[in-house]
């Protein structure tokens, strides 16, 4: 209680803190907006069959918004996927990477560009959305999707969509500009964490009418409170490299000889890579609903949540994204340069060419254990929802299906929320801005939320 009074003590970070609530409010408000056209009592029941399959994992990131086809159902996942192109483009455009290197002035060239980027991929995500809804059949007895489908639906739809990314994509920009947190982190954040109560009671309602037993929800629980505490043990480890400083003497004053390190995170992207591999394949998904046919019917199917294609792809993402990641905000040679102009070096290394090597080696074995921690975290808890899908597997599926327990194979039934990318999200991000509000606190003199036992020593 003293350190939530101490945030509310400092008037800018109060002004900082309050500015976040009050747009992640207005985000929240757009969840009761609807897009003009469709039908709101079909699409509860199209979202009660599909909520543990692919298009839920997508619905969650958006809050919700989804499902009920809000002006903000598409979220910010085109500006994650805009910049994940952006951020490829630099590695092998020379252009891009010019501007990568001019500073204040480059950067803000290339997040124009991520704006132009995210508007075009808003525009044909808003369009296969549009026509998957025209196309779908008469589901919840016999109501139609939408109203009056045809060209003006699909404009219309267009417009709506990409007009509520663009605000979306706004609040994120002045929540990280003016708030606390990482906007865009925390509008996925806020998504999250407001289906929790209604998912606990779910849980509870399932229990009450037989179909969670009391040592199910138990064993829920307890998987629940290990997936926490691995993913806060994970994100708080480091692997430190010792740096010493030579002596200088500069004039008449002599500096360094003092010893120091460099932490070195063992998931250093945090929950960049997941939210990045879920928003790449999610654009598949989008695109293929808009066309007909049996190898689309099959390529659908195999990319859904929880089928073996779907996780290959998920975990080959997660892996790839977390290096991609790390090489882009870590950068060896940079740090081993900084070090030799200041008289620094890692013992039993020479400086330069050799201390970026070793520290590149370093990052590359951690970086490893990081990026296979957050592949367990998003893909071991989904037999929670759905299960293991093994019967598209030829001969081996089909016996693994008849053969293993139906809790591996149908799963728990238990809700979306208690997987482990929810779980990763909500404590990566909460971590995160906990760490700056802790910052801000101990810049200005006052204990944040992780206080630490003072030791007196004797004065000499």
């Amino acid at each position: 209680m003293d350190s939530l009074k101490n945030i509310f003590t400092v008037s800018e970070l109060r002004n900082r803190v309050l500015f976040t609530l009050g747009l992640l409010g207005v985000y929240r408000i757009g969840h009761h907006i609807p897009t003009p056209g469709v039908n709101p009592a079909a699409l509860d029941e199209l979202a009660r069959q599909a909520q543990n399959t692919m298009f839920g994992l997508y619905d969650m990131f958006s809050g919700g918004n989804l499902s009920r086809v809000t002006i903000f159902a598409l979220g910010i996942m085109p500006y994650i996927s805009a910049s994940i192109i952006l951020q490829l483009l630099t590695v092998v455009w020379p252009y891009l990477e010019k501007l990568s290197k001019e500073g204040e002035l480059g950067r803000r060239k290339i997040t124009q560009y991520t704006r132009y980027g995210t508007i075009g991929l808003s525009v044909v995500q808003a369009l296969g959305i549009a026509i998957y809804l025209e196309r779908g059949t008469r589901i919840a007895g016999g109501l139609p999707l939408v109203y009056h489908p045809g060209l003006a639906f699909r404009l219309m739809t267009v417009l709506t969509l990409t007009t509520g990314t663009c605000f979306v994509m706004w609040l994120g920009e002045q929540i990280t500009e003016r708030g606390i947190g990482n906007g865009m982190s925390l509008i996925i954040y806020a998504g999250i964490v407001v289906g929790f109560p209604g998912a606990v009671l779910k849980t509870f309602e399932q229990m009450r009418t037989g179909e969670i037993y009391f040592v199910t929800l138990l064993f829920l629980m307890a998987a629940m409170v290990a997936v926490v505490g691995a993913i806060i043990f994970v994100e708080r480890g480091h692997r430190r490299v010792t740096v010493q400083y030579a002596k200088r003497v500069v004039g008449r004053r002599m500096y360094g000889g003092s010893s120091t390190h460099i932490p070195l995170k063992v998931n250093t992207g945090g929950v960049i890579p997941v939210i990045f591999a879920s928003s790449i394949l999610a654009f598949p998904a989008t695109i293929a609903g808009m066309f007909k046919g049996a190898w689309v019917e099959r390529v659908q199917e195999q990319i859904n949540y929880g089928m073996p294609l779907y996780n290959l792809l998920y975990v080959a993402g997660i892996i790839f994204f977390a290096y991609f990641y790390t090489a882009i905000i870590f950068n060896p040679d940079d740090v081993a340069e900084n070090m030799r102009k200041y008289g620094g070096f890692i013992p039993g290394i020479r400086p330069g060419k050799r201390t970026a090597e070793y520290i590149d080696t370093i990052l590359t074995r951690i970086t490893l254990a990081g990026a296979v921690y957050l592949a367990l975290i998003a893909i071991l808890p989904q037999f929670l929802i759905s299960g293991f899908k093994v019967a598209p597997i030829p001969f081996v599926g089909e016996w693994l299906d008849a053969n293993l327990p139906k809790f591996v194979t149908q799963g728990l039934n238990v809700p979306f929320y208690f997987g482990g990318t929810s779980l990763l999200i909500v404590v990566g991000v909460a971590m995160d801005t906990v760490q700056q509000v802790e910052s801000q606190l101990i810049m200005r003199h006052y204990d944040g939320f992780m206080k630490k036992t003072r030791v007196r020593g004797r004065r000499a």
